[in-house]
């Protein structure tokens, strides 16, 4: 019997087959015992892994105090929060949200709010091809993609498209009304394509020659996953807004808008607001994991990691010829196949190993950040294996 006619959830989701009752560190276990090695940690957001005894005794000492009061009230351990993740990143001002989406939403009115300040009708945001900045009206407008608006028309206007990673592109379309430039530096959903580093220096430097704001999108690329805290560190620059969700609680659900204090002087009383964003629950996981990611020894290990797969997944690139190419950064991987891409995914969640197919016909990896060389091993094995069975 098909599911969804049974089903009270809106069928966006389509048929969802699979079900996982408990989770331990880079595991997931079915009710019937069935063990899965987690390289897609929840779209690349259990950075610590499933139910770290940290988070989740965070988790537990809030409970029992105060969940809920709004953002009516001051709130210590948001401030608190908000001082650390300035500490460790380019900020000096923060907007909590609860998703990557609503991140996206805030910087757009950064951006407009900004400008609005300065009495400037710059009001055109470019953005890139491949681009996915969520499901908003907003992010389905700047993304410009079918697969996402087809249905929603018509888009909100003010974004521009451009090629990504193509400078000539870049620069043809900058005028004197061009407001911002909003970036993936590793496109997620568009394939796991990373921005040349020297592409990001280049915006960079015309956001500061010609007076643009650079808006990164980090939903998905930051809150350690490439091995630094921040993906933008690797080019040595630094936005002037960046949205974080995902990693950022390891699986509670929150976000947040970063902002040098310059780009957000608009944002002034009563312009935005959230009822839930930085609430008491997702303030005491947040601090904790940031706390255990910003360590260096951490990242360090993250990168060694990263490092350690990369090398094994080019060797059975070598290999098999149903590899047309791995390509990512950190632990945000892809693997292009020649073969259909949802085929792959499929057979590789059939020997237990989870992972998320993206554009391009990629298939996904993105394990929780806590991940060993053994668990490493397990993954190439079962990659291996699958290559092998599709082939044959």
């Amino acid at each position: 019997m098909n599911n969804s006619l049974k089903s009270y959830i809106m069928p966006t989701y389509g048929e969802r087959d699979l079900e996982f009752i408990k989770g331990d560190g880079c595991y997931l276990y079915t009710s019937r015992g069935e063990k899965y090695l987690d390289f897609a940690a929840g779209i690349a957001v259990n950075s610590l892994g499933h139910c770290h005894p940290k988070l989740v005794q965070a988790l537990q000492n809030q409970a029992k105090i105060l969940w809920h009061t709004s953002n009516l009230y001051h709130s210590t351990n948001q401030e608190e929060y908000a001082a650390m993740l300035c500490k460790n990143s380019f900020a000096e001002k923060v907007f909590f949200t609860n998703s990557g989406a609503e991140a996206i939403e805030c910087g757009i009115k950064v951006i407009r709010s900004y400008w609005n300040y300065h009495k400037k009708n710059k009001k055109k945001i470019i953005t890139f091809e491949g681009a996915f900045h969520g499901r908003t009206f907003a992010a389905i407008s700047a993304q410009k993609n079918l697969k996402y608006s087809k249905g929603f028309e018509p888009l909100l206007p003010g974004f521009v498209q451009v090629k990504f990673n193509d400078l000539y592109s870049l620069n043809k379309a900058i005028d004197d009304k061009t407001a911002a430039i909003l970036l993936e530096p590793i496109q997620g959903e568009g394939g796991i394509r990373p921005a040349d580093l020297d592409f990001i220096k280049s915006i960079k430097e015309i956001c500061l020659k010609k007076n643009i704001l650079l808006f990164l999108d980090e939903v998905q690329c930051g809150f350690g996953r490439s091995g630094k805290m921040f993906s933008y560190e690797w080019a040595n620059i630094e936005p002037d807004i960046l949205a974080s969700a995902k990693g950022i609680g390891s699986g509670f659900p929150m976000g947040a808008c970063l902002s040098t204090k310059e780009a957000c002087i608009g944002m002034t009383k009563g312009i935005h607001g959230s009822t839930y964003g930085g609430n008491s629950l997702a303030i005491a996981v947040g601090k904790v994991v940031l706390e255990i990611i910003s360590n260096k020894d951490f990242l360090s290990n993250v990168d060694s990691s990263s490092r350690y797969l990369w090398k094994k997944l080019k060797k059975l690139e070598k290999f098999h010829s149903n590899i047309y190419e791995v390509r990512g950064a950190g632990l945000l991987i892809g693997i292009k196949t020649k073969s259909n891409n949802l085929g792959f995914s499929k057979a590789l969640k059939t020997n237990k190993l989870l992972n998320v197919p993206a554009g391009d016909n990629v298939v996904r990896l993105a394990p929780p950040l806590i991940i060993n060389k053994e668990h490493i091993d397990e993954a190439i094995n079962i990659i291996d294996k699958t290559l092998k069975e599709i082939n044959d």
